[in-house]
């Protein structure tokens, strides 16, 4: 099958490459030439474990190629993937699905044989609908259907995701189209993977519903980490007893400074607004949001009292800036909201990450330091905040780090360490909920 994706950031150049390891002959096309380029030599613009092996295997064997030119790769496509990005839409909190329609408007003219166009974006409900109004208004002569086949990839684990899969979704109008769709995913079928059939708009909200649920478990879990600390519970035992329950499960049960990345908080501000939009209530959705701002206005907090109720004047090593470990990407990561206040304040930032510091250069404050040895970082500072959860801080050389701080205060922002062997160390330890 010939396979177009419309986007090579994150979620079009992984499922291209998935669809390409599938045996599908796969093209990504964007309109950022210098990123075609780039991939054309083989470089991959983000970090995703596994990725660069994966391109380079399929671009070599022939059935993976980028394109700037959208002549060369839409009249022969079997399947055009819309992967493009819906930001949060600035004043309103609405998806912004000018780049989806853009997209769509772009393919209508080179359309001829009968052809699937399937969004692959995060997008409202209704958003499929008005794809094929579009492609019609466009080219009347078109043959085509469209699909929504929403993507569920955690970034650092994107391609066992998409690999082996939970579920496919596939919203659909008529039977033509989820044949064509269910061919293309027989691999995952070949697994037993469930691929789910339904209408456009329930396979749009899954996606929206789905994540609002996950980001419900991480800000219930970060309420109950400030109850633990009142009453003396630890929200790790809290947690394990919570997720013994399969009807809970133990997993995003886990207290850390707040969620971020490029789905829960644009997709719950997203849904927020669809039921605003249709006059129904999302008090959950809406308390979710506002736990979650909370938790980085408090993680501030605790780093102020930790370093004793003023952080003017004193210098702190942040291990990790990305939003989760396993990925380069700093969208919405509670490093972005934790630190400049902490530098509006008068607090010096000694910082490392070890795929994040290239991206966090242009979002973060000028003022903020950045060292690419690890244990350089913590030379004389007050203070150690462990901010993301990297393999290699799970294991750091603890007595090497008490010698270089001032004061031996360690902020663990990912409940990595435990309290009672930190404290025996000599420790100022400080975390979330114990």
């Amino acid at each position: 099958m010939k396979v177009t994706m419309l986007g090579c950031g994150y979620v079009g150049l992984v499922s291209g490459a998935c669809f390409a390891e599938f045996g599908a002959s796969v093209t990504c096309f964007d309109v950022d030439k210098s990123k075609v380029q780039k991939l054309l030599e083989g470089i991959i613009p983000i970090y995703e474990p596994g990725l660069d092996d994966l391109v380079k295997k399929n671009v070599e064997q022939g059935r993976l190629t980028f394109s700037d030119d959208l002549s060369n790769c839409i009249s022969d496509s079997d399947l055009i993937f819309v992967a493009v990005g819906t930001p949060t839409r600035r004043g309103d909190g609405h998806a912004d699905l000018s780049y989806v329609y853009q997209a769509v408007q772009d393919i209508a003219p080179f359309l001829k044989n009968y052809t699937v166009i399937v969004d692959k974006s995060t997008v409202p409900v209704g958003t499929a609908r008005n794809v094929k109004r579009i492609i019609a208004e466009t080219n009347s002569d078109a043959d085509f259907d469209v699909a929504s086949n929403p993507e569920f990839l955690r970034e650092g684990a994107a391609i066992t995701d998409f690999m082996r899969p939970d579920r496919v979704v596939i919203g659909v109008e008529n039977d033509r189209a989820d044949k064509v769709l269910r061919e293309l995913y027989r691999p995952i079928n070949l697994i037993e993977a469930p691929i789910f059939s339904t209408d456009l708009e329930s396979a749009e909200l899954i996606k929206y519903a789905s994540n609002a649920f996950l980001a419900t478990k991480i800000s219930f879990i970060n309420e109950m980490s400030v109850l633990c600390e009142e009453v003396g519970a630890d929200v790790h035992a809290v947690a394990k007893g919570m997720g013994l329950d399969g009807r809970i499960g133990r997993k995003f049960l886990h207290a850390g400074p707040g969620y971020g990345g490029s789905c829960f908080p644009k997709d719950t501000q997203a849904l927020s607004r669809i039921a605003q939009e249709h006059g129904v209530s999302s008090r959950i959705v809406e308390a979710v949001i506002e736990v979650n701002e909370a938790q980085k206005a408090r993680m501030i907090k605790k780093i102020r009292s930790a370093l004793g109720g003023n952080e003017s004047g004193k210098k702190i090593a942040v291990l990790g800036l990305t939003f989760k470990p396993e990925t380069d990407d700093m969208r919405d990561a509670p490093s972005l909201a934790i630190l400049p206040k902490l530098i509006e304040n008068g607090c010096q930032i000694n910082a490392h990450d070890p795929q994040g510091v290239h991206e966090a250069k242009t979002l973060l404050p000028a003022e903020v330091k950045y060292f690419d040895d690890l244990y350089a970082t913590l030379d004389n500072v007050d203070a150690v905040v462990l901010m993301t959860e990297w393999n290699m801080y799970r294991n750091l050389d603890l007595d090497l780090i008490k010698s270089k701080l001032k004061k031996a205060v360690f902020i663990d922002l990912r409940n990595v360490y435990e309290p009672e062997a930190m404290k025996s160390m000599g420790f100022d330890y400080h975390c979330i909920g114990r």
